[in-house]
């Protein structure tokens, strides 16, 4: 057992950990906590997939999802809030897209993380 101390006293100590090099404040904490209950509802995961290919209208996420325009729009207020879409506006139609290529890139490593 105490070997088994010294190691991992050893191990801890020669390697500096990531909380060691990028302290976090608690707010961002916070942040960051909230970023990932956006991530926990399937239907904004559904949503977020659609968008990877390109952008969309409401009505065509709807369609893709087989749900309602109102339960999309729900859903894409939130993910606008959390800053993961953007939105263009074309006469009366609103085209939905990722906000940018971090989210493609949590999406993707997501994905290779699950499918492992």
């Amino acid at each position: 057992m105490e070997k088994y101390k010294q190691i991992n006293r050893e191990h801890t100590h020669s390697h500096s950990t990531p909380i060691e090099e990028y302290p976090i404040g608690e707010e961002t904490l916070y942040n960051l906590a909230e970023l990932f209950k956006v991530f926990g509802d399937p239907t904004r995961i559904r949503i977020l997939y659609a968008l990877s290919a390109h952008e969309l209208c409401v009505q065509d996420i709807a369609d893709t999802l087989s749900m309602t325009q109102s339960a999309i729009s729900h859903q894409l207020r939130i993910l606008k809030q959390m800053s993961l879409v953007k939105y263009r506006r074309d006469g009366k139609t609103v085209y939905y897209s990722l906000a940018d290529d971090h989210v493609s890139t949590i999406m993707k490593q997501g994905l290779e993380h699950v499918c492992e």
